[in-house]
């Protein structure tokens, strides 16, 4: 049972959004960071969304292919976080 819990990627990937959406809230806003925030919490919190959808796939084709759109995601959050260190550098462990 402690297995299935340290590998629950439903609740890692909500909590991954839930914590995306509470750095969002830390970040000022203005002109620039704006767009890196809505771009930031869309691709951050729809990795869990997705992963849903991968966890009640048809079959192991769709299942493939949903988790693929997670990595995507991520990918894309790790991507405007990148952006908004730079944007804001106080924000950033470097900063």
């Amino acid at each position: 049972m402690a297995n299935k819990k340290k590998f629950d990627l439903e609740e890692r990937t909500a909590k991954f959004g839930e914590n995306i959406i509470e750095f969002a809230k830390k970040i000022p806003q203005n002109p620039i960071t704006l767009p890196l925030i809505t771009q930031l919490v869309k691709a951050g919190t729809s990795v869990g969304a997705n992963y849903s959808e991968a966890d009640c796939a048809e079959s192991k084709r769709d299942f493939e292919h949903k988790i693929g759109i997670c990595k995507k995601e991520s990918k894309e959050a790790k991507h405007w976080l990148r952006m908004i260190a730079k944007a804001v550098p106080q924000l950033s462990a470097k900063g």
